[in-house]
C-alpha cells in the first residue's frame, strides 16, 4: 500500500485487506475468492493499493439489505434523515484534506480541484439538511363540496447511483444527500477507477451512521467491469438508477431500465461552448477558457470544447490564449504550481491522440499542444486548435484538453453553431450588452440546461439544478426542487362531508 495511502485509511479507521462491498445491516464483507482490483495511480502508474471487490453474491446481498433498511429508514422523519446528512458533512469537514489526497492520487486532480470536489460534498450536505425541511406537498381545490384534495410525496425506494471516475465523489453526495433526506435507502456503484475515493467516503459515512444510532441506508458495491452495473439496471428492486457518464453508455442504461418500467436520471456527456463577443472583458476571457478547458485535464462533463470568438477579435484573443496555454505547468498534481494532471489512464491518452490526427488530417491549425510528454504517466498537453465548421469532431465529446475556436460574424451565426450538436449541458456568452446577453438566455437562445453570461461552463454551484437537455439525458441533480427525483407523488382527497358526490358531476345512480 502507498504510504500516503496507508496514513488516510489508518485515520478513518478501515482495516486491511480493503472491500469495496459495504452491505447496510452486515458492514463490511469480503467474500472468499472476491477478485482483487488494482488501484494505480495515473500520474506514475504506480500500484496504490489493491482492494477486494464485490462478487455475484455480495450484489444480492448488499440489494436484499438495502431494500430492508428502506422500510426502516423511511419511518425516520424527514429533519431526523436531514440532522445525519448534516452530521456527515461533519465528518467529511474534519477529513477534507485526506479525502484530497486520495482523489489527487487515483483520479490525477490537482489540489485545488480535489479539496473543492470534497468541499462540494460538505455544500451539499448543508443544502440537503435545509431541504429535508421543505419536501412540501400542495393543496388544490376539489370540485365536490365537503371534499380535500391534495398531494403528498414518498420515498421512492432503493435508489442505485452510478458515477464516474471524473467526480468520484462528489456526484454521490448529489445523489445519496438529497435521497437519505427523501427517505430512501442508496446503493453506490462507483467507477471502476475511483474506487478507493468511494471506499474511504463510505467509511466516514458508516461511523457517522453508528455514532447517531440510526438505521442504516447506505450501500457500496465496487467492481473491475460493468457487470454488477448491468445487474442493477435489470433489478426490478431498484427503484431509481441515477448515472452519470458516457451518452453512448446512457443510452444503453436509460434503454435496459426502461424495459422492466423504471426510473432513470441520466447526467451524459457534455460539449460546452462559449460566445464571445467583441465587447466582452477579454481577461475575464482568458481566465475562464483556461480553467473551463484545461481543468481536470479536459475531463469534465462541463469542460469547454467549443469557443465562438467574433472575427473582430479573433487575433487578440488567440493571441492572449496562446500565452496562457504556454503558461500551464503540468504534473503531478500533488505539487503547488502544477494546473493539470494527467488524464485517467492509457486509453484516454489513445482517445487523445487519434482527435489530434483527425484535426491535422483535416487541415486544422494547432496554436498550441497536440503532443504527448514522454516519461511515466498519462500526461498530454493542453491544445488549443483554430478549426473550421462542419467536422464531426464538433459534434463529439473527446474527453481530453482540446479547444475548438472558431470565428463568426454576427451573434445568430453564433447561437446556431452553439446548438448545433447533439449534447446540450453547458454554455456561456461573454458580453456587456444586455441585449445580447438576454438574447442568449432566451427561448431561442442556448439550448443548453446550463446558460450563464460573463462566466464560464465548468464550476457549476449545487444551490442551482444541475444537468442538460439532448444527448445529456435531461436529468437534474441538485437545486430547488430536484428531491422529487428521490420521491414518488401521490394525490390525495378526503371526504370529509355525509355525501358521496362524484367527479365531473356524475350522478350513477340517476335514470338515463
Amino acid at each position: 500500500m502507498h504510504p500516503d495511502v496507508r496514513t488516510v485509511v489508518e485515520r478513518l479507521g478501515l482495516h486491511e485487506p480493503l472491500s469495496t462491498t459495504y452491505a447496510p445491516t452486515s458492514g463490511w464483507i469480503r467474500s472468499p475468492g472476491a477478485p482483487e482490483h488494482s488501484v494505480r495511480n495515473p500520474s506514475t502508474g504506480e500500484e496504490l493499493v489493491r482492494i477486494a471487490t464485490s462478487t455475484a453474491d455480495d450484489y444480492a446481498r448488499v440489494l436484499d439489505e438495502s431494500r430492508a433498511a428502506f422500510a426502516a429508514w423511511r419511518e425516520v422523519p424527514a429533519p431526523r434523515r436531514g440532522e445525519l446528512v448534516r452530521r456527515i458533512g461533519e465528518n467529511l469537514r474534519a477529513h477534507k484534506a485526506d479525502l484530497a489526497t486520495l482523489v489527487s492520487l487515483e483520479v490525477g486532480k490537482i489540489t485545488a480541484e480535489a479539496l473543492g470536489e470534497v468541499q462540494e460534498m460538505i455544500d451539499m450536505a448543508d443544502f440537503a439538511l435545509g431541504q429535508s425541511r421543505m419536501l412540501y406537498g400542495r393543496t388544490m381545490p376539489s370540485e365536490r363540496p365537503g371534499h380535500r384534495m391534495f398531494e403528498q410525496w414518498h420515498p421512492r425506494g432503493v435508489v442505485a447511483v452510478v458515477t464516474a471516475f471524473n467526480f468520484p465523489v462528489a456526484v454521490w453526495s448529489w445523489n445519496a444527500f438529497l435521497a437519505a433526506v427523501a427517505g430512501d435507502s442508496v446503493v453506490w456503484k462507483p467507477s471502476p477507477k475511483g474506487l478507493l475515493c468511494a471506499v474511504a467516503v463510505q467509511a466516514l459515512v458508516a461511523r457517522t451512521v453508528a455514532e447517531a444510532g440510526l438505521p442504516p441506508a447506505f450501500g457500496l458495491l465496487g467492481e473491475s467491469g460493468h457487470a454488477l452495473a448491468e445487474r442493477l439496471c435489470d433489478d426490478r428492486g431498484v427503484d431509481l438508477l441515477s448515472f452519470t457518464g458516457s451518452t453512448a453508455v446512457g443510452r444503453r442504461v436509460a434503454e435496459r431500465v426502461a424495459r422492466r418500467l423504471g426510473h432513470t436520471l441520466l447526467e451524459l456527456g457534455g460539449n460546452n461552448a462559449i460566445i464571445v463577443e467583441a465587447d466582452a472583458d477579454l481577461e475575464l476571457v482568458t481566465r475562464a477558457v483556461l480553467f473551463g478547458a484545461v481543468g481536470t485535464a479536459g475531463q469534465r462533463c462541463t469542460t469547454t470544447r467549443r469557443l465562438f470568438v467574433d472575427r473582430r477579435i479573433l487575433d487578440p484573443v488567440l493571441e492572449r490564449l496562446t500565452r496562457a496555454y504556454a503558461q500551464v505547468r503540468i504534473g503531478n498534481p500533488r505539487e503547488p504550481g502544477v494546473l493539470m494532471g494527467p488524464l485517467i489512464d492509457s486509453a484516454a491518452v489513445e482517445r487523445y491522440r487519434a482527435a489530434v490526427a483527425e484535426i491535422r488530417r483535416l487541415g486544422g491549425t494547432i496554436l498550441h499542444g497536440g503532443s504527448v510528454p514522454d516519461g511515466p504517466g498519462h500526461f498530454v498537453t493542453p491544445t488549443l486548435v483554430l478549426a473550421k465548421p462542419g467536422w464531426p469532431l464538433l459534434c463529439e465529446e473527446t474527453f481530453a484538453p482540446i479547444l475548438y475556436v472558431l470565428p463568426y460574424d454576427d451573434l445568430e451565426e453564433a447561437l446556431r453553431l452553439h446548438n448545433d450538436v447533439p449534447q446540450g449541458l453547458s454554455s456561456a456568452i461573454f458580453t456587456r450588452d444586455l441585449r445580447k446577453a438576454e438574447r442568449f438566455l432566451s427561448t431561442a437562445g442556448s439550448d443548453c440546461g446550463i446558460a450563464n453570461v460573463n462566466i464560464g461552463t465548468s464550476g457549476a454551484e449545487i444551490g442551482g439544478a444541475f444537468g442538460g437537455e439532448k444527448d445529456t439525458g435531461g436529468g437534474r441533480e441538485a437545486g430547488s426542487d430536484a428531491w422529487k427525483s428521490y420521491m414518488r407523488r401521490q394525490t390525495n382527497t378526503v371526504n370529509w362531508s355525509d355525501a358521496l358526490p362524484l367527479a365531473q358531476g356524475i350522478d350513477f345512480g340517476a335514470e338515463s
